[in-house]
């Protein structure tokens, strides 16, 4: 089985809940990132635009509760169905940066 399942997106912090804690006490941050770009397909531009969910753990759930909204990260992670059951997808944020290219959180 091929395990590539990695993700890079950069977008806009436009939602975030409440820091919270596992049973284990590992910190929680589910939030949402608007993202908007041209991409080119068969040689034509295509403007994205789309919101994706996504969590971040330990340091990263962290370093995003104190973030303000609209503060643009660059998310490198993986998809995961957003529960056991569902089919819905979310990005899990394990590298975050901010746009001035500084490095608040790593893997």
């Amino acid at each position: 089985m091929d395990r590539d399942n990695q993700l890079v997106l950069t977008g806009v912090l436009i939602e975030r809940d409440a820091l919270r804690h596992t049973p284990a006490g590992i910190p929680v941050l589910d939030f949402r990132i608007a993202h908007a770009s041209t991409q080119i397909e068969a040689a034509v531009p295509r403007q994205v635009e789309l919101e994706l969910a996504c969590v971040a753990v330990q340091e990263r759930a962290k370093l995003l509760a104190g973030a303000p909204l609209g503060a643009a990260p660059r998310l490198r992670g993986f998809l995961a169905p957003k529960s056991r059951s569902g089919n819905k997808l979310g990005l899990h944020g394990q590298i975050i940066e901010f746009k001035k290219g500084a490095k608040h959180a790593t893997k």
